[in-house]
């Protein structure tokens, strides 16, 4: 077979060009490289620069590649949190008759880390605790559009932190089925899967001394499983009301929004006497607060990140004179919040020097600008403002973080 680059848009093939394709992945040089950390694969895994940008190179056979680059763009097309597939490179040799194996290509997911590295510092359990609810939720999205992952584990997810919590993303698809829709006993299987693998690499982390004392592996297993039951029971059970239930629907609405979910379509039924309804979500969507802002603001950000960006633009919004619900002379909301785009969000973001920006995704730093922000204020009992907030976070808190994008060394 000839090499070929399959690609998922138009630029990506001339990008790859510039990879070293007839070497096998293990031995690429360390210029093309760069030091991300890794988690455990049964594969080669190597994280690259093409063109500007860094890639995560995975070598696989090429109907399991294929496979796997089909099922990603199918859950990146369904909104679901999972890496984004690049390309699949088929037809490698190393110049010769030696034929080297395929590779899966997906964009690196910035400021994302494999449970592993983010256990190098022992986690407290209420950390580990937030690392598995995140885990939940993931695996809830993806039951929810009818995909089956077959292996949910710690190792096949990369974590994000998010505002305080953290975000769970797809990173292996290979073991994945898309359906229609799961029966409760496919989704019984992943849930088991997920808690026998979860307990099991907590043990292997404990076995290494990366353990908090405090957590039990196969508590914790059990946590994940029931913390994804309760979540997936608010979001498909059937709610029975007396007649008099419009309130009843707003609240239940309004717990979904909490978890993050938006309610696509409800599916309400009355009883045989007339006496009682019976209301079900149809459909139900995850990324409520993310779409919010998304729609307002045009910035695009993590569940948590975006619920705490809302929150100082309700903040802002609240001391804008021009604005008054419900009256059709006054601004619009779209209107004002692009006026905390332009006035506030954008300088503040451009009062930390260029260089350390990259050390977190743009929505996150906001956020740690504001929570420094409250904890300056509570030390000196009264609000100190973005400009001495933002001095202080970069001084004692951004130039400890480490650039997540260094190159190898030689």
């Amino acid at each position: 077979m000839s090499f070929q680059i399959t690609a998922a848009a138009p630029e990506h093939p001339g990008l790859l060009l510039e990879l070293p394709w007839q070497v096998p992945l293990e031995e690429w040089p360390a210029e093309q490289l760069v030091a991300l950390p890794r988690g455990i694969s049964r594969h080669v895994v190597r994280f690259a620069r093409a063109g500007g940008e860094v890639v995560a190179v995975k070598e696989v056979g090429e109907f399991n590649a294929v496979r796997e680059y089909g099922l990603l763009r199918d859950l990146h097309r369904l909104g679901v949190p999972a890496v984004e597939p690049v390309a699949v490179v088929t037809g490698r040799t190393d110049g010769g008759d030696e034929a080297l194996e395929p590779v899966l290509i997906t964009h690196h997911l910035k400021g994302s880390m494999p449970y592993r590295a983010m256990f190098e510092t022992t986690m407290r359990p209420s950390t580990v605790s937030r690392l598995l609810d995140a885990l939940a939720v993931l695996l809830v999205r993806l039951h929810l559009v009818g995909f089956a992952w077959g292996d949910c584990s710690l190792s096949n997810t990369l974590f994000r932190r998010d505002a305080g919590a953290y975000a769970a993303y797809l990173v292996d698809a290979e073991t994945g089925q898309l359906q229609p829709q799961l029966s409760d006993g496919q989704r019984a299987y992943d849930i088991e899967i997920a808690r026998v693998n979860v307990a099991g690499e907590l043990m292997d982390l404990e076995a290494g001394g990366s353990l908090h004392p405090s957590v039990d592996p196969i508590s914790f297993g059990d946590a994940l499983a029931a913390r994804y039951g309760d979540l997936w029971h608010e979001l498909t059970r059937a709610s029975v009301y007396s007649r008099n239930f419009r309130h009843k629907i707003d609240d239940r609405i309004r717990r979904l929004n909490e978890l993050g979910f938006d309610v696509a379509e409800m599916q309400i039924q009355h009883s045989p006497d007339g006496a009682k309804v019976t209301i079900l979500p149809k459909a139900v969507d995850a990324g409520h607060h993310q779409r919010q802002l998304l729609r307002l603001t045009g910035l695009d950000a993590e569940e948590n990140q975006a619920r705490s960006l809302l929150n100082d633009l309700e903040t802002y919004t609240a001391h804008q004179d021009d604005f008054e619900p419900g009256d059709p002379l006054s601004a619009s909301r779209e209107v004002v919040a692009h006026r905390w785009v332009r006035e506030v969000f954008r300088p503040t973001v451009r009062l930390v020097p260029k260089e350390l920006r990259a050390r977190m995704d743009t929505a996150q730093l906001y956020h740690e600008i504001l929570e420094h922000r409250w904890y300056l204020s509570e030390q000196e009992k009264g609000d100190v403002g973005l400009e001495r907030t933002v001095d202080d976070y970069v001084r004692n808190v951004l130039v400890k973080i480490p650039d997540p994008v260094a190159t190898l060394d030689d």
